[in-house]
């Protein structure tokens, strides 16, 4: 389990597996992005952070307040390559990320304020290892009526680990087999689907995704019992 002491210790390098050494971004490229998107800080209002895949069960990061909340213009997609953490470069699995288009329900953080930067830290040293995502502030609804300033991780079309097929057909098998240092692919999606389904929140872009995986988990263990 991805844990804050797991992360606080994590050498990028080695904790999820091994990363192809042109894919990392080092110490510094990841202590820039952060200043970079925080010099883009639209106002002065509380930082909040939306999760949309695991920062949802296993913030991980010290919040002072967590809503539900609704992201437009962007929906789920299984469009990243995964070969660290719970994925290898010999069998890659996919990990989620948001693409343009559509909506997408999930869970806000705010920060405080006064450990601001210590938390975005470890969230960089979480989500910024290969520098797949752009961190982007987007006005978030909050089902409370609100609409806050969040931000928000979405897939970079340009990097390299970008993969344009993420349909149920092609990507199942990859995260039926799929696993790595941080435990299996599926194990992911079971965790994301149970999550939403708590939460009673509804994505369609699971529904064939996880029926299908967990088919051919079913078909696998027969063949081999």
């Amino acid at each position: 389990m991805l844990t804050r002491e797991f992360l606080l210790q994590a050498d990028c390098k080695t904790a999820y597996g091994d990363i192809e050494e042109s894919l990392l971004l080092t110490c510094e490229q990841r202590a820039a992005s952060l200043a970079a998107t925080l010099a883009c800080r639209p106002d002065n209002s509380p930082v909040w952070i939306f999760g949309y895949g695991s920062l949802m069960w296993n913030p991980v990061f010290e919040s002072e307040e967590a809503a539900e909340g609704l992201l437009q213009g962007w929906h789920r997609a299984f469009c990243l390559r995964l070969t660290s953490g719970r994925g290898t470069a010999a069998q890659p699995g996919r990990m989620l990320a948001l693409k343009e288009g559509g909506a997408t329900t999930g869970l806000a953080f705010r920060l405080p304020e006064e450990t601001l930067h210590e938390e975005l830290a470890l969230l960089w040293k979480r989500e910024m290892v290969t520098g797949c995502y752009l961190p982007t502030w987007c006005d978030l609804a909050l089902n409370d009526g609100r609409t806050v300033t969040a931000l928000v991780f979405v897939m970079d079309p340009r990097h390299p680990l970008y993969e344009a097929d993420s349909c149920p057909r092609t990507i199942a098998p990859m995260i039926a087999r799929a696993s790595g240092p941080l435990g299996t692919n599926a194990q992911y999606l079971f965790s994301l689907e149970q999550e939403l389904t708590r939460r009673g929140m509804y994505d369609d872009c699971l529904t064939d995704l996880v029926s299908q995986v967990r088919e051919l988990q079913t078909a696998h263990h027969h063949m081999q019992g």
